[in-house]
């Protein structure tokens, strides 16, 4: 894998930054696979993840060594290794290092390419952002625009994801960004789109006509669309939606971020919500559509506590909606929205009777540790009932980690919550959701899962 250090200037890098990689043979003794020449298991992996992941935990057990995407990844497999990697106490594994070589070129100094106190002081101030007054704002800002789009999907056969993808965007550009719907949000919304999608192409360099080019040009695009506004709206004492509360939120000192750093996190932050949400909304809608019985479950409870068809679930209300946020749990395990999360080792570490030497770029799997049966009684069973809070207590902490954990658990964990809520109170209170029998789309796993097809779905209204 290649490291960041292309891509930083020597003064800009951290002080806990590692130069050097471990050579093959300071590697030799994990067992695992090189693959083919220079592309290694790499499409053997794009073709199917969690096949390949369970295969390689089969032959070489739950560490082991793989070679795809240009280099040598230790993948270190299970509830265990999700708490030592995410919770880190003794912090010797970087998130900047091992998110950056796929995000840095589009997605730089975003909050989840920071380390350590950089990245504990800048969390900290961003939260702001989700205090429970602007939060409140946002419910009213998804409960108008959600109440709206189920009215103009209507009821019928649709493609479940492209709807639900160009909502979430619109409901980014409203909450996130404080713009109405309409050609600028369009604008702000391509951006998006083209940045995300090159952040996976696999070229990676911005010639003319690539995926990567259209991506470097919607960042440049944003970044001056976002300078402007922090300027303007500090200017003018702000907002309640997201982008307002980062633009004048402040560190312990009273100073202001500086203003490319807001850009930046905006950046990051929209890349990051409207992607995660549009997959996990998609994969509960399509386990409810297979599972009537907890479809009604759910639109019973969310009728009773906002009193009828398609009204709206205040802030005050979101905490009561308990077998919807059950629902939601299990849909994220079924299927996380970050299939695997990558760090870089910082020091040697030891684990599963094994020595990872300094430098070392390793990886945790979610997607297969929430569908490990050593954990989860048939996990191929859609159950919400995994979540009781009983459920929960007695299960390895780190078995569930949609939204990773530690210090970098995401910060919009809340939101999410709240985004589906509401979608579900709006969707399921005017429609019930079917497929025809038998309907099993096959799903791409990477990067960010998503139906093939689109998720062929019925609305019919109530």
């Amino acid at each position: 894998m290649a490291t960041l250090a292309a891509h930083q200037p020597a003064s800009a890098r951290p002080q806990h930054w590692r130069e050097d990689n471990p050579s093959p043979g300071d590697l030799s003794h994990i067992p695992g696979e090189s693959g083919l020449p220079v592309v290694g298991n790499t499409f053997k992996m794009l073709a199917d993840p969690v096949a390949f992941t369970r295969g390689m935990v089969e032959k070489y057990g739950r560490v082991y060594r793989n070679n795809a995407f240009g280099g040598t990844v230790v993948a270190l497999v299970g509830a265990d290794a999700n708490e030592l990697v995410l919770f880190d106490r003794q912090k010797i594994f970087s998130s900047e290092q091992g998110w950056g070589p796929i995000l840095d070129k589009l997605f730089p100094r975003g909050l989840m390419l920071m380390d350590f106190d950089h990245h504990r002081a800048d969390r900290k101030a961003l939260s702001i952002a989700f205090k429970p007054e602007p939060m409140r704002h946002y419910v009213g800002s998804l409960n108008r625009g959600i109440s709206d789009r189920m009215e103009q999907w209507g009821a019928g056969p649709m493609r479940f994801y492209p709807a639900i993808k160009q909502l979430t965007l619109d409901l980014a550009a409203d909450s996130f960004i404080g713009i109405p719907f309409g050609e600028e949000a369009d604008k702000v919304n391509q951006a998006f789109v083209d940045m995300v999608q090159a952040s996976v192409a696999p070229i990676r360099r911005p010639l003319p006509f690539t995926k990567m080019k259209r991506g470097t040009d919607g960042r440049a695009y944003l970044v001056e669309y976002f300078t402007k506004e922090t300027q303007r709206r500090r200017a003018e004492g702000g907002g309640q939606d997201m982008f307002s509360q980062f633009a004048t939120a402040t560190r312990d000192d009273g100073e202001l971020l500086p203003v490319d750093e807001v850009v930046d996190h905006m950046n990051f932050l929209m890349m990051a919500a409207h992607d995660t949400i549009t997959s996990s909304a998609t994969s509960l809608v399509y386990y409810l559509a297979k599972n009537p019985a907890w479809q009604e479950k759910l639109r019973e409870e969310l009728r009773a506590i906002t009193g009828g068809e398609g009204r709206a679930l205040n802030y005050e209300e979101l905490g009561q909606a308990e077998l919807t946020e059950m629902a939601f749990k299990e849909a994220l395990r079924m299927i996380p929205p970050v299939p695997s999360i990558p760090r870089r080792a910082l020091e040697e570490f030891e684990f599963g009777g094994y020595r990872i030497p300094a430098g070392t770029p390793v990886g945790v799997n979610p997607t297969f540790v929430h569908n490990d049966p050593e954990i989860w009684d048939s996990p191929e069973k859609f159950d919400p009932m995994r979540f009781t809070r009983e459920a929960e207590k007695a299960r390895h902490k780190y078995a569930w980690v949609p939204f990773g954990g530690g210090a970098h658990m995401c910060l919009g964990l809340h939101f999410a919550y709240m985004q589906i809520k509401i979608l579900m109170a709006h969707m399921l209170t005017n429609y019930r959701i079917e497929v025809v029998e038998g309907y099993a789309p096959d799903w791409q796993a990477w990067p960010i899962p998503q139906p093939k097809d689109g998720l062929q779905i019925r609305l019919e209204k109530l």
